[in-house]
């Protein structure tokens, strides 16, 4: 079995949400793009996966299209480890991170959907099993700066069903305003994105302490500056990075450093579901726990629930706290009012997107 096309589909799917317009990356969202990967056999079984995303996704689209789909078209699609090595070897004089992998990922992941398909069985089998029927979900809020909006949009989570809350801020105001509306029981996270600089951390690492966060995420910059990550961290302020890295080896350069309670990978930009089930057993021999990233809501959330199931089983899923004009799964990307996400059980990742919604969101 070959693969005989990859073919690289953008949606753009409008969304509310419970606070002022915001975003990351420098703009401001009003729809949410995602970058999907079409893969068909010489047999004709169609496998989907994704690529990271968003802003980088011209970026990323073109490393699919001009150098991934050429390379791969005719290699098989039934060695998925034979084929994303070979093709990693291809493309290092490239770079081994950043758009190549995020491009490199989707391929990986849509491999894995039609490994499924042709064995008639869910991911989450594929990758050892699991006696989860659903998870529990975390909402990921987007930066709002302003502490009453921060205050009012995580205590609306909290009674959304969320059992835990994170924030993407950066100032001690809103974070606190945060902890004081949703009360010390709620488990609150804070994602600062890489923003404080190493003269920065004495100021704001000492009364973050006292918000009892479950986990400070990316406080320093740069993210790879593993020896100071190593000594912000404190047993009361415990500390999560990982989701700007690929490969097992760069997440492996983390755990030697001891720099971090929590490692994030994402299987949109990691590799694939293959590396993303390797950090995670380096990651438990390390004696750390995994918290992967999943702020996208493609076929990459879809194979994030399987690899949670089976390899990370102490995670909470990250879902954005957002409200979507339409799922293209069919719902299967939104919690229930306990906060919990249903495994799919289906073969492959468990759901196709909606040939319908494809064609209304495409972009491209």
């Amino acid at each position: 079995m070959k693969i005989a096309s990859v073919e690289a589909v953008t949606v753009d799917v409008p969304f509310t949400q419970a606070g002022p317009p915001s975003g990351f990356g420098g703009e401001t969202w009003n729809t949410l793009a995602c970058l999907l990967v079409r893969v068909e056999t010489d047999d004709g079984i169609v496998g989907w996966g994704e690529s990271f995303g968003y802003n980088c996704i011209p970026a990323v689209r073109t490393a699919l299209e001009t150098m991934v789909a050429p390379h791969a078209t005719g290699l098989p699609a039934d060695d998925i480890a034979g084929t994303m090595d070979r093709l990693q070897v291809i493309f290092h004089l490239f770079g081994r991170y950043g758009v190549t992998l995020f491009a490199l990922s989707g391929l990986e992941i849509a491999l894995w959907d039609i490994a499924g398909k042709r064995a008639g069985k869910p991911l989450h089998a594929l990758l050892g099993g699991t006696s989860s029927t659903s998870l529990p979900c975390y909402a990921s809020l987007f930066k709002y700066i302003d502490p009453k909006v921060t205050a009012d949009v995580s205590a609306a989570a909290r009674d959304a069903g969320y059992g835990r809350i994170k924030l993407h801020e950066d100032t001690l105001a809103p974070i606190l305003a945060a902890r004081d509306a949703i009360g010390a029981e709620t488990p609150l996270m804070v994602d600062v994105n890489c923003s404080w600089r190493e003269d920065d951390l004495g100021d704001l690492v000492g009364p973050l302490k006292d918000a009892d966060l479950l986990w400070l995420e990316e406080p320093v910059w740069p993210p790879e500056n593993f020896p100071l990550l190593a000594e912000t961290r404190d047993a009361r302020l415990p500390l999560a990075s990982g989701e700007n890295l690929c490969t097992v080896w760069q997440f492996q350069h983390m755990l030697d450093a001891q720099a971090v309670d929590y490692t994030q990978p994402s299987v949109t930009k990691v590799g694939g579901v293959a590396e993303f089930a390797a950090v995670c057993e380096a990651t438990h021999a390390a004696d750390t726990a995994v918290a992967p990233h999943s702020p996208y809501f493609g076929p990459g959330f879809l194979a994030s629930l399987h690899l949670i199931a089976t390899k990370a089983p102490e995670a909470y899923v990250e879902r954005l706290f957002v409200d979507l004009e339409a799922d293209l799964f069919g719902g299967r990307t939104v919690p229930d009012r306990n906060g919990r996400l249903e495994l799919p059980d289906e073969p492959g990742l468990g759901c196709d997107p909606d040939p319908e919604l494809l064609a209304r969101y495409r972009t491209d």
